[in-house]
């Protein structure tokens, strides 16, 4: 095997608890339980070793990260270990001067995301109110001086309204805009059905995003990734296990990818007992998709195999049983059938037996 390189990005999600309730919510159905969840103390010493280990970027995620009252301290460690550190956030648990306060203390990069443009919309898939709240933290995000940074996840109950969203981005004032198409792990899975969109719908949204790209080109970046269902080959999840990303879950397990606890028989390892240099090099869970042994067919002889590294394992495990199969959105993989049989049965429940779910706080 190829030397193993250091990690570049940590995620930290330091809760699972949200004042939300997003059906889309990538979060394992399991939610870890407040009481589980790392100290300050903790934390400060994840931070310390992976920035040792090489880690730049830092995004802190949840969950909703606002609802932990130690954020600003961690925020403020992180600037002095020289991280990029980036706030991935609702904004739900914000205001004005807890804005200027992550400013003050080096936090780089505010991320906000929307469920619509609408009020009404947005707070149903919400599970709450809570639009008018995040326009009041978008501009207080931009007045104080950071990049206005949106993002929209997008689906079938949505997606009709991607060119009222980017409008919306223009009011703002958006520098960045992120059309996240939902990725089916935990309760958007749970919830396919409702969520996934038609080829009709994703073209469509497509076409509006190119014209906005084109209009606003020099004042606005505006990213728009095609769902992995509608594409012929499988995106190379987290830029291939264990060669960039590394995430540490609210109790304490380091992640090779952010629902890597779901795959069967991967010893995934807690940071209150192991240190993150030994859980990264050495530990079988961060090991186990590294380099090409353990490839199947069509993978091992696929001339894209280290452009995609097989594509995602969670994916797989969940649409096959077995995270050692090809992605089935890949056209080569022999389980490819599956995704056209999911696209099918969602379309034909446009209106499913089975209600939304919404996702427990």
């Amino acid at each position: 095997m190829a030397k193993i390189p250091p990690p570049l990005w940590l995620l930290a999600e330091v809760t699972h608890s949200c004042p939300l309730q997003c059906p889309y919510c990538s979060n394992p159905l399991e939610l870890v339980p407040k009481k589980d969840e790392l100290d300050t103390e903790t934390w400060l010493k994840v931070l310390h070793q992976a920035r040792k280990l090489g880690a730049a970027q830092l995004g802190f995620s949840g969950g909703e990260p606002l609802v932990r009252k130690d954020l600003e301290v961690l925020v403020g460690e992180a600037r002095k270990l020289g991280y990029y550190s980036n706030l991935i956030t609702s904004g739900v648990g914000m205001d004005a001067a807890r804005v200027e306060k992550f400013r003050e203390l080096g936090l780089d990069h505010i991320q906000i995301s929307f469920q619509a443009d609408d009020a009404s919309l947005n707070d149903y898939l919400a599970g709450t109110k809570a639009f008018q709240h995040k326009l009041d933290m978008a501009r207080a995000v931009k007045a104080s001086g950071y990049p206005m940074v949106l993002c929209f996840v997008i689906h079938r109950q949505n997606m009709h309204r991607v060119a009222q969203m980017l409008d919306l981005a223009v009011e703002l004032q958006a520098d960045y805009v992120e059309l996240a198409t939902t990725q089916f792990e935990g309760w958007a899975l749970a919830n396919r059905d409702h969520l996934l969109p038609s080829l009709e719908q994703v073209r469509a949204a497509e076409r509006v995003a190119k014209s906005y790209q084109e209009k606003l080109k020099g004042q606005m970046r505006i990213y728009y990734v095609v769902p992995d269902y509608y594409e012929q080959r499988p995106k190379a999840c987290v830029a291939g296990w264990g060669r960039v990303f590394l995430a540490v879950a609210p109790d304490g397990l380091a992640l090779p990818c952010h629902s890597a606890r779901s795959l069967p028989g991967l010893e995934l390892h807690n940071v209150r007992e192991h240190d993150l240099d030994w859980i990264w090099y050495e530990s079988s869970a961060f090991n186990y998709f590294r380099g090409e042994a353990w490839m199947k067919e069509p993978c091992r002889s696929c001339d894209e195999r280290e452009k995609d590294f097989g594509g995602c394992h969670c994916q797989a495990f969940k649409l096959t049983g077995d995270p050692k199969n090809a992605d089935p959105t890949c056209a080569k993989s022999p389980h490819h059938h599956l995704i056209g049989q999911a696209i099918d049965t969602s379309q034909l429940n446009l209106i499913s037996s089975k209600p939304l779910l919404f996702r427990k706080r």
